[in-house]
């Protein structure tokens, strides 16, 4: 990734939460689930609790709702359906301890005001606000289930720019999903598609952000 460093000056930076702050993944409550056939609980995941499926929660879409129409599609299949929420908390690792770390460090460091934007369903937002306390710390978060939308969608990214008077030039946005990356650029927002801590630095500094 490259940048005409010369023409930006930072001023904002914006974390997605999953796959950038914090460990989520359903597999960890499902290799239980299927006592470890990986075989059958990728099947599951990839055709009955699916990502889009999830992201329709995401979205703004009920559990409630969610789990009826999944289980109308495979009412065999109904107590593994109700299992993704019923367990959602067990889908967590942990914080990602390093990148957790950078976060605090420029909160601390009062040179950034700091946002998060993420694909999180509303009704499990206070309980990832109890997990994840640091959570607490930004100077403001836009939750999906909250919006009624959801990354990639360019209106997501509209709310957050309006309702904290970002400057999308001047913010930097930082992601572990390409496409929401992608949408970003769009909107003249800089953006980073995470990977890993050391191309997270190196992107940082190439953009001259104080760390």
């Amino acid at each position: 990734m490259s940048y005409n460093t010369n023409e930006i000056e930072i001023n904002t930076i914006i974390f997605d939460i999953g796959g950038v702050l914090v460990d989520w993944k359903p597999e960890y409550v499902y290799q239980k689930a299927f006592n470890g056939d990986n075989e059958k609980m990728q099947w599951f995941l990839k055709n009955v609790c699916t990502p889009e499926w999830n992201m329709e929660q995401d979205a703004g879409r009920t559990i409630e709702e969610g789990e009826k129409l999944k289980i109308a599609e495979f009412p065999e299949h109904e107590q593994l359906i109700k299992l993704f929420y019923k367990n959602w908390t067990e889908m967590f690792s942990g914080p990602i301890k390093k990148n957790v770390e950078l976060f605090k460090n420029l909160k601390n460091s009062n040179n950034y005001k700091i946002y998060a934007l993420t694909n999180w369903s509303d009704e499990k937002w206070e309980t990832a606000l109890e997990l994840f306390p640091f959570l607490k710390n930004f100077d403001g978060v836009v939750v999906s289930g909250k919006e009624k939308t959801r990354k990639p969608f360019e209106k997501i990214y509209t709310i957050l720019l309006n309702r904290f008077n970002i400057i999308p030039e001047k913010a930097l946005f930082i992601d572990d999903n390409f496409e929401n990356c992608e949408t970003a650029k769009k909107l003249k927002i800089n953006s980073i598609h995470y990977e890993n801590y050391k191309d997270l630095i190196k992107n940082l500094k190439l953009l001259k952000i104080k760390i």
